[in-house]
């Protein structure tokens, strides 16, 4: 469909049907079972890390123990794992949001149903909670604090 006034054709022609509105909710849908996905490896990463970090700082106070060849390494892979799981989520929220302006704005409009963009998932406030862990976890490996 050509833009009356530049005269342009545009990449597609979006008509307001049952089924593309339904097919609008599905990729919504899967946009917000996608960000689902990060939380979940976000949240593995920042767990695995700071499990890492504390098994084997508590493996070296064990008895009978040899000590390590390299005592820090486990800390600093267990850093590692924590700010990709906090550069994870903060990546997906990017995402998620930008997906979701993509979907509500232009000629989506008019398949939403709705003149304006919908309320908010919960979901972006879980993943706020849980970059605000992943940064409490980082700095408690970084200060031992725990």
């Amino acid at each position: 469909m050509a833009d009356p006034q530049t005269g342009a054709a545009g990449r597609f022609e979006v008509r307001a049907t049952a089924d593309s509105h339904f097919s609008w909710l599905r990729t919504r849908l899967s946009v917000e079972r996608t960000l689902m996905s990060w939380v979940r490896t976000a949240v593995s990463l920042i767990g695995f890390g700071f499990t890492i970090v504390q098994f084997f700082d508590r493996m070296q106070d064990m008895p009978g123990v040899k000590p390590p060849h390299f005592p820090e390494a486990p800390r600093y892979l267990g850093l590692a794992l924590i700010l990709c799981g906090i550069a994870a989520l903060m990546v997906s929220v990017w995402q998620y949001r930008w997906t979701l302006r993509y979907l509500w704005g232009g000629s989506f409009t008019p398949l939403a149903g709705m003149t304006e963009e919908g309320g908010q998932t919960p979901l972006i406030g879980v993943c706020v909670a849980l970059i605000l862990i992943g940064l409490f976890a980082f700095s408690a490996v970084v200060f031992r604090l725990v």
